[in-house]
């Protein structure tokens, strides 16, 4: 298929990197392959994730085609581009679609990202995960590799003003090895390991990250910080769930 969008956008993106100084550490970037399908799952901290995530697959000269939300699609903006740079969209009205669509990728030999806690976590740790991913890799016999993103909520995550000039802001990329569900597997336990997997690699990346204050607002709160704990968290996205329910039902 055509590249014509994706690599300049790759490239402004390194560019902004450099200008703004941030710290990137990427480890275990040789685990993505390169060459063949694959399903990326990712944790979910800020608006800009799939920039970086899709950067950890830089090493193997990979584009990732990522499953994002429509609304994003339909941005006069950012709709273009994802577009341009064929992500797949995910209508959460009409899930079939978007599920057939990332399976043709993967058969075509694609890498297909995804965030499996499907928003994002105010709390910065690892949200229940959905299954999707995991029945994605099974169906099309590709390797499912968990990855942990952490520092690119500084810049810009939910609840917070955008940070996007901030520099000097360290990033950790961590990819994890890979994991091999198969046609018939329990879907469950499959499920319960992605999420230990992610969390264990979440935990790496925080306890290692580099110049912590104390009280950090981007500190998850069982290390000193004060981000909302996870059940706190959960109840604000069932709150703003509730008024967005309210709003978009006819009065």
């Amino acid at each position: 298929m055509s590249e014509i969008v994706y690599p300049p956008v790759i490239w402004t993106a390194i560019g902004l990197f450099r200008a703004l100084d941030l710290k990137i550490r990427v480890e275990g970037a040789d685990r993505v392959p390169r060459q063949g399908g694959a399903v990326l799952v990712s944790n979910h901290i800020s608006y800009l994730d799939f920039i970086f995530a899709g950067f950890a697959a830089r090493p193997a000269k990979r584009l990732v085609r990522f499953m994002a939300k429509k609304e994003v699609f339909d941005h006069r903006i950012s709709g273009p581009l994802m577009r341009g740079m064929h992500h797949i969209p995910v209508d959460r009205a009409a899930g079939a679609g978007s599920y057939a669509s990332a399976l043709r990728a993967l058969k075509g030999g694609e890498v297909v990202g995804v965030f499996a806690e499907a928003t994002i976590s105010r709390s910065f740790t690892v949200k229940e995960i959905k299954n999707g991913a995991i029945r994605m890799a099974a169906a099309t016999g590709v390797p499912m590799i968990p990855m942990a993103l952490w520092g690119t909520h500084r810049l810009w995550t939910k609840g917070h003003p955008k940070r996007l000039t901030q520099r000097h802001v360290p990033v950790t990329i961590l990819v994890g090895e890979p994991i091999y569900p198969k046609r018939g597997d329990d879907m469950a336990v499959h499920t319960v390991e992605l999420h230990a997997r992610m969390s264990e690699l979440l935990d790496r990346a925080q306890r290692g990250y580099p110049e912590i204050p104390p009280g950090a607002w981007w500190q998850p709160r069982h290390l000193g910080g004060t981000a909302p704990t996870p059940e706190e968290a959960e109840a604000m996205d069932k709150a703003e769930a509730d008024r967005r329910h309210s709003t978009d039902t006819p009065g």
